[in-house]
């Protein structure tokens, strides 16, 4: 896209491409009349659609939900299988079927799924991939100039940021080893991890989701050494159903106002589903598909309590595993070669080129010290870094324009998907989309629940161009 904004056109910027700022821009670009206005996802990578969660090349790596449910269309659900099936996307991959029959493609073919319908709108020019990094923004009159890595400016008239999670922070035990070289601090570096030997000690830190992609990853490269997953609770994500029930539960018609409640009602319903000959599966998933309800019914002060005491225990049931990886974790199990423990890590040093590390039990409170010769860190992202690491929402922090949301999971909006500026007012022309507007939306991490965000902040910006547009026109 051009320095300025094209002659008369309003410009909207979409920072960072991944899932939540193509589809965004995808249901943007459907919404408005041709040539009615710019639309430029700033993503540095080759594509847009595909982002960190989908660009890994790891063919161990699986989408963690059936293809069934993930779509970049609402209401229909058979989207990305019916993109499956016409494109041929899995013939070659053995293992994308389970033994349940589901579909758990490899998650660059979700990418590639989100690509191909943004191509249209590239190839018309109604969508413009600016393949860089925002170094910084400034105020530009009512709009913004965004600075990018490659020297080039971006003028645009709104800004919706759609950009990922910040990296896991390191825990401030580790920091007295972080320039040993068995540190792995970026999960998401593949170079890092296949340095590892087949046969080293490997500490990793955090037993969610990521840590099952790492395991997976030694694995297949014919990791054999020992692993010990650590985390305060020790908890290991649960594997997807076999089968997918109609969910269970109601968790909004009655008020609730505190986190106790909300738990016990959780629990009561499971033990009802129980002795039904049932499990909390369909439970669990109501919960999910009510999860913005209840999140915005929630006073604040029981929204911090569920992140400070339920989240750990909500993220593994509700991140679950695709049963291929959790083929991949029972035989390490069993075998031996995997451990998983509640504790946390006390302190840490360098030991003749490994990592010593002292860890505290949280079951008897003894002291275990062990040497490893890698440590990877897995721990969930750091949200309030998002400040700090990502130049783009530094920029506009520094400005007033943005901030945290009070929980502390992303930045601030209004109900409008609005960002919310330092003093507390929604700004008339930033949005958030995506993710890191789930501390003011509530449950926003899982596709179906980022595609009806997407959908809904581009039916906003439409309808906030349709009032610039016309304010011009009276203007003129």
């Amino acid at each position: 896209m051009s320095a300025s904004r094209r002659a008369g056109k309003l410009t909207v910027a979409i920072i960072g491409g991944g899932f939540s700022g193509a589809a965004t821009a995808f249901h943007l670009a459907r919404l408005l009349p041709a040539d009615a206005a710019d639309i430029g996802v700033v993503e540095p990578r080759e594509a847009l659609g595909y982002g960190l969660a989908y660009s890994t090349a790891d063919p161990s790596h699986r989408i963690n939900v059936r293809a069934s449910r993930m779509t970049l269309i609402s209401g229909e659900e058979g989207h990305f299988s019916d993109w499956l099936e016409q494109t041929g996307a899995i013939l070659d991959d053995t293992q994308a079927i389970a033994a349940s029959g589901a579909i758990y493609p490899q998650r660059r073919v979700f990418g590639r799924y989100v690509e191909s319908h943004l191509q249209p709108f590239l190839q018309s020019k109604a969508i413009r991939h600016v393949r860089a990094e925002v170094a910084w923004v400034e105020r530009s009159g009512e709009g913004y100039r965004l600075v990018l890595s490659d020297g080039a400016t971006l003028s645009a008239d709104a800004v919706v940021i759609a950009a990922t999670h910040p990296l896991p922070a390191l825990p401030a035990p580790l920091r007295s080893v972080v320039s040993v070289a068995g540190l792995v601090a970026n999960p998401y570096d593949l170079e890092r991890l296949q340095a590892i030997g087949r046969d080293d000690r490997v500490l990793i830190v955090g037993t969610g989701l990521t840590s099952a992609d790492v395991i997976a990853t030694l694995d297949r490269r014919g990791h054999r050494g020992r692993i010990t997953a650590l985390s305060r609770h020790g908890y290991r994500s649960h594997v997807q159903a076999a089968t997918q029930g109609d969910p269970i539960g109601d968790f909004t018609s009655l008020p609730l106002c505190s986190a106790t409640v909300l738990l016990g009602h959780i629990r009561a319903t499971i033990a009802a589903a129980r002795r039904q000959g049932g499990d909390w599966y369909p439970v669990l998933d109501a919960v999910r598909r009510q999860g913005q309800l209840i999140w915005q019914a929630l006073p604040l002060a029981e929204q911090r309590r569920v992140v400070r005491h339920l989240r750990a225990l909500w993220d593994v049931h509700r991140f679950r595993i695709a049963p291929q990886v959790a083929v991949v974790l029972d035989r390490r199990l069993a075998e031996g070669t995997l451990a998983y423990r509640a504790a946390s890590i006390v302190e840490a040093d360098e030991a003749d080129g490994h990592i010593r590390v002292t860890q505290r039990s949280r079951r008897r409170h003894d002291l275990i010290v062990e040497t490893f010769d890698s440590v990877i860190v897995t721990t969930g992202p750091a949200h309030a870094d998002i400040l700090r690491t990502n130049t783009a929402i530094a920029a506009l922090g520094h400005l007033g324009l943005v901030r945290l949301d009070p929980t502390g999971l992303g930045l601030d909006t209004d109900s409008h998907g609005r960002a919310v500026d330092a003093s507390g007012h929604p700004a008339d022309n930033i949005f958030i989309s995506g993710p890191l507007a789930r501390g003011s939306v509530g449950e926003l991490m899982g596709i179906p629940e980022v595609t009806a965000h997407a959908e809904s902040i581009a039916t906003e910006i439409h309808q906030w161009l349709g009032y610039q547009t016309a304010l011009r026109r009276r203007a003129s």
